[in-house]
């Protein structure tokens, strides 16, 4: 075959390090724009991104080839240094090691970004560790709470 044709959606979630409400409105459109940036920098494509004081949403396309982790290994860092080297927020930000990737058919799409989109909505009744933790559940991921995030006390 001459050619790779692919079409892989990835809902990546990711946090503030301590879950700290870091991300105000302002630094969110602007965090928003720089992260899709970084994503199309990287011949990726944003289908939709948004987020709360203390995560962010990304729905994303990937080539066949590309490392997720890498991926994420660039928007995390590169976005930390530009909002330290902006001094957006008092002290040091960084983004919590790790995050959860989620893969989206075709089929999906309109329902996952509308997901992402109405991410204030949504978070009125359901706090992110709920949401996060039934997304792991959705996705049938095995995992150990205390391993998940390092979650502040509520």
């Amino acid at each position: 075959m001459p050619n790779t044709f692919s079409q892989i959606y990835i809902h990546v979630v990711f946090a503030v390090r301590g879950r700290e409400n870091l991300i105000n409105t302002k630094l969110k459109d602007e965090l928003c724009k720089y992260i899709c940036g970084i994503v199309n920098g990287n011949h990726e494509k944003v289908y939709a991104i948004n987020g709360m004081p203390d995560h962010i949403h990304v729905l994303l396309s990937v080539q066949p080839n590309t490392l997720l982790s890498d991926l994420m290994r660039d928007i995390k860092a590169s976005s930390s240094k530009w909002i330290n080297s902006n001094k957006y927020v008092k002290g040091k930000f960084q983004w919590q090691e790790g995050f959860g990737a989620f893969s989206c058919s075709q089929s999906q799409l309109d329902k996952v970004i509308a997901y992402i989109d109405n991410q204030e909505i949504h978070h009125k009744k359901t706090s992110f560790k709920e949401e996060y933790l039934k997304l792991l559940k959705s996705y049938k991921i095995e995992y150990d709470e205390k391993y998940v995030f390092e979650w502040i006390e509520e």
